[in-house]
């Protein structure tokens, strides 16, 4: 039997079943597509319900006014439940990463969240190839020991790991471009390897989709969904 959490939206469960506690899922996409409401507002769900939530904040993005606007009068209460950890530099993600299990054991966890998961060691790469190129396979390997940390936490003690990542499209002459561009994830293989779960977020316009792109169970998707100060809701079926 496969265990879920709920996503914190009825309409998200409904569409792909929430979220599994034995795999880490990926959502990826671009600035201000909804990669961080996915996140805070699953951690509100299990935060409300009195669980413990660990959240590793690379980027800045995580707002206690988005907490309030999603729980209400109850929202102090929810962010009790919410280890919040922000570290400003690839080092201190390592660290962060280091102590992981030893955070673990202290507190009862019911998810974890990385956003982003890619944001530091973008710029750790950058930083190494402006040096040295014996650090590039570095930076590498740590992050590919940091998601295999995550990989086996979810697999092993059945916490459900929701991480963020970017995307970018790569240059297409004008001649040669589709009307659905190819979207690239920054890691490549590396994040898409560990994530049994891929979420992809677009926003076009005023228009926002979500797509399954990997799954266990279930196929490729579309959702068409709105950000609400409540939470996620669908715009329709695709």
């Amino acid at each position: 039997m496969i265990n879920r959490i709920s996503s914190g939206s009825k309409d998200l469960d409904s569409w792909f079943l929430g979220y599994e506690t034995d795999i880490v899922t990926m959502i990826a996409g671009p600035p201000g597509s909804g990669k961080t409401n996915f996140c805070i507002l699953a951690s509100c769900k299990q935060a409300f319900e009195g669980k413990k939530v660990i959240y590793i904040d690379t980027e800045g993005g995580f707002s206690v006014e988005r907490v309030r606007q999603i729980v209400g009068e109850n929202f102090e209460r929810v962010l009790e439940n919410i280890l919040l950890l922000k570290p400003t530099n690839f080092d201190e993600q390592k660290k962060v990463f280091s102590n992981l299990l030893k955070t673990l054991r202290k507190e009862h966890v019911s998810l974890i969240v990385v956003d982003s998961m890619a944001m530091l060691y973008r710029i750790e790469l950058g930083d190494a190839r402006s040096k040295e190129e014996g650090k590039i396979g570095k930076v590498n390997k740590e992050v590919a020991k940091q998601m295999r940390i995550l990989a086996e936490i979810s697999r092993k003690q059945n916490i459900p790991v929701i991480i963020t990542n970017q995307v970018y499209r790569k240059f297409v002459p004008f001649s040669e471009l589709s009307s659905e561009p190819e979207t690239n994830l920054v890691g490549g293989d590396l994040f898409k390897y560990w994530s049994k779960c891929i979420i992809e977020l677009k926003r076009e316009g005023g228009k926002r989709r979500a797509i399954l792109l990997k799954h266990r169970s279930l196929p490729q998707r579309e959702f068409s969904f709105v950000i609400r100060d409540k939470g996620i809701f669908k715009k329709g079926w695709i």
